[in-house]
Formats: C-alpha cells, sequence, structure tokens
C-alpha cells in the first residue's frame, strides 16, 4: 500500500482570512484607526484570538489582508426583503 506524502504548508492553498506576506502591516493604533474603534478594543481582539496578527519581538503587527476579511465576516445583510405593513394609512 503506497501513502501519499502530506504537503508543506506553503503549498497549502491560502484562504481568505490568511495575510498575505506583501500585505501592509499596520500598528495597533493604525488598525484601530481603520476599524473606526479604540486601541483597547483592538487589544482585546488580539488577546482573546479572535483576531491574526504577527509578533514581531515585543511588537504586534495585523496583516491590512486581515482587517479587511474581518470587516467583512462580520459585515451583516439587510434581513427586511419586502415592505412592512407597519406604517400603512387605512
Amino acid at each position: 500500500m503506497r501513502h501519499t506524502a502530506i504537503p508543506h504548508a506553503s503549498a497549502q492553498p491560502r484562504t481568505a482570512g490568511e495575510a498575505n506576506t506583501t500585505d501592509r502591516l499596520l500598528t495597533v493604533d493604525e488598525a484601530a484607526a481603520r476599524l473606526g474603534t479604540g486601541v483597547r478594543f483592538v487589544r482585546r481582539l488580539i488577546q482573546e484570538r479572535r483576531i491574526r496578527y504577527v509578533k514581531l519581538g515585543k511588537h504586534v503587527r495585523i496583516a491590512d489582508s486581515v482587517l479587511t476579511a474581518y470587516i467583512v465576516e462580520r459585515t451583516v445583510e439587510p434581513v427586511r426583503a419586502r415592505r412592512s405593513r407597519y406604517g400603512v394609512a387605512a
């Protein structure tokens, strides 16, 4: 019986949430400005491992594509497909 080799991690296809090596790495302050939130919110996302980040020594950076994926994943589409009957005059 012949076993197939497991491909190396670099040969794996990238998912939408993975950072590209050519992405710009943003500081926590820049990421907070891009999301329109405070720095504490971004730090909490990092601490709770709810967002991917890069650790460079003691510095933390977040790839631009990771923020884009985070925004896309949390975008809520409107539910209302048809007109509501409320507010209609009799």
